[in-house]
C-alpha cells in the first residue's frame, strides 16, 4: 500500500485515496485492484497531451483514389481479377473475421448487447444473428472453417458469451469463435486528475476502436491467428447487418494492391451528412472528420456532379495481420484523440455531480497513416450500410428493416418474381437470409427456389 500509495503521489494522482478511510475492506481491496491495473505512464502521457497548448493545423486536404462501385473498362478488367484472388484466399483459409461489438443498446432504449438487437423484418435475427449467418454463408461457399474474433468489453462480455451459448453459435463450430475484450482506461478531469466515480470506483472508458488491434495482441489471439495461417483480418463492426465481411472483390483489390491495410466507403447522401470522410491530409491518407472540413471543399464536386468529398467512412476495413503486429508490438502505436463528456464524479466532500471529463480514444482509420499502398473501393450504400444507431428517425430500427426489405424485394424483381406481401405502412414482408443469397448475381443464381411462408411474407432461407 506504502509503495502505491507513493506511485499514485508521484504521478499527481493522490487524490485517489481521498476517501480511503470511508471505503469497507472489499470496496479498498477492489480499488486496490483497479489501480494497480492502471498504466501510470499511459496515464502520464494522455495529462501532457491534455495539458499541452493547442496548435492550429491547416492541412491541404485532398480527395483519395476511389476505386468505382461500377467498374468500367480497364477498372472492369481488375475486378474480375480481383474477384478471382480474393476467392482463392478465401478458399485456403486465409481470412479472419473481427467483429467490434462491445457497446450495449442503451440508446435503443434496450438493456444488453448492442448485438442481441432484433432487426430481421420477419424473423426478428439479431444483429449477432446477421454477422453469423454471413460468416457461416462463407464457410459454405469457400468450404473452410471462418475464424471469428468477437470483441466485447467488460460491460457486455458474459452476457455476449452466454448469448452465443444459448444460440448454440449460430450453427458455427464454437472453437471457431473467439472472444476478446476491450481495455479500458482511466477518464482525466480538466487538470489531469484520474476521475473518481465514486469513492472507491475509478472511471473506466473504452480506449476506441483503434484498441481492437491492441486487444487482439494482448489477449494472445493474434499470433493463434497467425498460427492458424491467416493473412488478412476483415474488420467490421456491430451495428451495420448489411457488412460483408468475406467479399472476394474488396480481399482480392487489397490483395493485388499489396496493401496493409484497406478501406470500403459510400458515397455520402449530402454534403451536410455529418459523417467522417475519408481523403489526404498533406499527402497522407486518413479519415477527415465532418467538422474539419472547409465549406468550400465540403461542397465541391466533380465534373460529373458528384462530391469531391464524398468518401463516407463505414468502418469496414481489410488488415494484414503482420500489419497489426507492427502496430502492437511494445504498445499500440497509433495517435491518441481527446473527447470531452459529461461524467459524474465525486468530490472532496464525497458528494456526486457532474463534471467535463476527457476520455482518450484510438480510431483504427489512423493506421491508414501508416500504410504505403491502400484500397478505397466505393460500394453502394444500399447494398452493405444500414447501421442502427440510433432509436427513431435515421440510422434507427426502423429505417435498417426498411432498407433490407427494400434491397431484397429489388432482387425479386430482378427475378421476375410477383410482388412480396406488404405490412400495413406499405414495407415489403420479405426477408433473406445471407447464406441463401448477398448479392442479386447470388439471389438469382439460387432460383427458382421457392420462399417459406412466415409471418405474412416471404422468407427465403
Amino acid at each position: 500500500m506504502q509503495e502505491l500509495r507513493a506511485r499514485m503521489e508521484a504521478a499527481g494522482q493522490g487524490h485517489v485515496f481521498q476517501h480511503w478511510n470511508r471505503l469497507s475492506t472489499e470496496e479498498q481491496e477492489r480499488l486496490v485492484v483497479a489501480l494497480e491495473g492502471v498504466d501510470l505512464d499511459l496515464v502520464q502521457a494522455h495529462r501532457a497531451l491534455l495539458l499541452a497548448p493547442e496548435s492550429a493545423s491547416h492541412p491541404v486536404l485532398e480527395p483519395p483514389k476511389l476505386f468505382p462501385s461500377a467498374p468500367q473498362g480497364a477498372d472492369a478488367e481488375r475486378a474480375q481479377l480481383a474477384i478471382a484472388r480474393g476467392q482463392a484466399w478465401l478458399s485456403q483459409g486465409k481470412v479472419g473475421y473481427v467483429l467490434v461489438a462491445g457497446g450495449q443498446g442503451s440508446r435503443l432504449g434496450f438493456e444488453g448487447p448492442k448485438g442481441k438487437f432484433p432487426v430481421g423484418p420477419l424473423t426478428g435475427r439479431t444483429l449477432f444473428g446477421w454477422h453469423a449467418a454471413r460468416i457461416r454463408a462463407a464457410e459454405i461457399r469457400y468450404e473452410r472453417r471462418a475464424p471469428w474474433f468477437v470483441m466485447t468489453s467488460a460491460s457486455n462480455d458474459a452476457e455476449t458469451r452466454g448469448y452465443f451459448e444459448s444460440e448454440r453459435y449460430f450453427g458455427l463450430d464454437p472453437d471457431s469463435v473467439h472472444f476478446f475484450q476491450q481495455a479500458m482506461i482511466p477518464a482525466l478531469d480538466r487538470e489531469g486528475r484520474m476521475v473518481m466515480s465514486g469513492p472507491g470506483e475509478l472511471f473506466l472508458a473504452p480506449n476506441g476502436h483503434g484498441g481492437t488491434l491492441d486487444a487482439l495482441h494482448s489477449s494472445g489471439l493474434l499470433d493463434r491467428a497467425i498460427e492458424m495461417g491467416i493473412e488478412t483480418f476483415s474488420y467490421f463492426q456491430v451495428d451495420n447487418p448489411l457488412a460483408r465481411p468475406a467479399d472476394p472483390l474488396f480481399l482480392g483489390l487489397h490483395l493485388l494492391e499489396g496493401a496493409h491495410m484497406s478501406s470500403k466507403v459510400v458515397a455520402k447522401s449530402g454534403p451536410m451528412e455529418k459523417v467522417g470522410v475519408l481523403g489526404m491530409a498533406d499527402g497522407v491518407l486518413g479519415c477527415i472528420e465532418y467538422s474539419d472540413l472547409p465549406p468550400k471543399l465540403r461542397d465541391a464536386t466533380d465534373d460529373q456532379g458528384r462530391l469531391m468529398f464524398r468518401a463516407g467512412n463505414i468502418a469496414v476495413h481489410a488488415l494484414q495481420a503482420q500489419f497489426v503486429r507492427e502496430l502492437t508490438t511494445d504498445g499500440l502505436h497509433l495517435p491518441w484523440h481527446l473527447a470531452r463528456k459529461q461524467m459524474p464524479a465525486v468530490d472532496e466532500k464525497g458528494q456526486t455531480q457532474t463534471i467535463e471529463g476527457i476520455k482518450f480514444e484510438t480510431f483504427i482509420f489512423d493506421a491508414l497513416a501508416r500504410c504505403p499502398h491502400s484500397v478505397t473501393l466505393e460500394v453502394e450504400r444500399a447494398l452493405e450500410f444500414s447501421p442502427v444507431k440510433n432509436a427513431e428517425g435515421a440510422d434507427s430500427p426502423d429505417s435498417c428493416r426498411t432498407h433490407l426489405t427494400e434491397l431484397f424485394e429489388g432482387w425479386t424483381r430482378a427475378a421476375h418474381l410477383a410482388a412480396p406481401p406488404r405490412d400495413g405502412s406499405g414495407r415489403a414482408l420479405i426477408e433473406v437470409d445471407p447464406c441463401f443469397a448477398e448479392t442479386t448475381a447470388d439471389f438469382l443464381a439460387r432460383m427458382p427456389r421457392q420462399a417459406h411462408p412466415l409471418a405474412g411474407g416471404w422468407l427465403f432461407a
